[in-house]
């Protein structure tokens, strides 16, 4: 793609992006083959200085863990044909509710984010690069993220602005790989949002 492309964003890249696949298909290994990808993204996020993407893959670790056993342990009245986790809509006052803590969290890790390098200088020598936007991402997509382990629909209207926001950003730091990923999850996330409002639809017929 014209720049030097390192194995951490090729093999990282790659693997992000079957399992955001595997999850718009509903498909639970989905969540061990997103633990290699944030693994593989938290040493590049350090090497481009997005240190707010940097602490949303240990985040993501965890809650990679947490959605395998989520959607394989449902309780009782909440599994489908598979014995897994089934999908559901949101209540609109949870959806505001997501609203005000996702731009409160910007703000908040934004300001952080700003002040990093003259806070931990020895970790973080050079500043954060564009913090607002980043966080904005890391915020959003910890939140986003709480709605994919418990399947709410809804997850994939916010993964849709996120990865539009995270397509452009990753363009402009010469990470081109993960930005062109990140336009796919893009598409992949409106596939998402169809797939699971038509096998909620299905219920239904059950």
């Amino acid at each position: 793609m014209g720049y030097p492309m390192s194995y951490l964003e090729l093999f990282g890249t790659i693997a992000g992006g079957v399992a955001v696949w595997l999850s718009a298909r509903g498909i639970v290994w989905n969540w061990p083959i997103g633990l290699a990808n944030v693994v593989l993204y938290f040493f590049l996020f350090y090497q481009v200085r997005l240190y707010p993407d940097m602490f949303l893959q240990v985040f993501f670790f965890f809650t990679n863990l947490a959605g395998w056993w989520r959607w394989t342990h449902p309780q009782q009245g909440e599994e489908d044909r598979k014995k897994e986790l089934r999908v559901s809509y949101m209540r609109k006052p949870h959806i505001v509710a997501i609203v005000v803590v996702g731009l409160l969290g910007t703000v908040l890790m934004g300001s952080l984010a700003k002040n990093i390098h003259q806070i931990f200088p020895a970790i973080f020598p050079e500043p954060s690069a564009f913090p607002y936007l980043d966080s904005f991402i890391t915020v959003m997509s910890i939140v986003t993220t709480f709605l994919v382990i418990n399947k709410k629909i809804e997850a994939w209207v916010f993964w849709i602005v996120i990865d539009a926001v995270a397509t452009g950003l990753y363009f402009v730091k010469g990470i081109r790989f993960v930005a062109l990923e990140y336009l796919v999850f893009c598409v992949i996330a409106a596939f998402g949002l169809w797939k699971w409002r038509k096998e909620y639809q299905s219920y239904s017929s059950q």
